[in-house]
């Protein structure tokens, strides 16, 4: 798969992205439990997307490496795309 076939509220993405942008980690709150997000950007040779990183996911991915995502999940966020591993999906990086 490749990020020009990626559509919102797409599940089961399967694709490799290269990582060239990770963003300022921000902490939030929900139902009691501590939480981090950060947003870093990603591409493929057919365009870039947004990527959702949450907690641990955050202290893996560097701008440079490759990562694959398996099971993902394309959401859209203030009309842009974003796409996560999300609770069923799974991220490594590959390089």
């Amino acid at each position: 798969m490749k990020v020009s076939d990626l559509k919102p509220r797409m599940g089961k993405v399967d694709i490799e992205l290269e990582v060239v942008d990770v963003g300022e980690t921000r902490e939030f709150q929900k139902m009691g439990n501590a939480g981090r997000v950060s947003t870093a950007t990603a591409k493929d040779e057919t365009g870039e997307i947004k990527l959702s990183l949450w907690n641990d996911e955050i202290d893996l991915v560097k701008k440079g490496c490759k990562v694959k995502i398996t099971n993902g999940f394309v959401n859209e966020f203030q009309g842009e795309m974003q796409l996560t591993a999300g609770r069923f999906g799974k991220l490594e990086v590959i390089s």
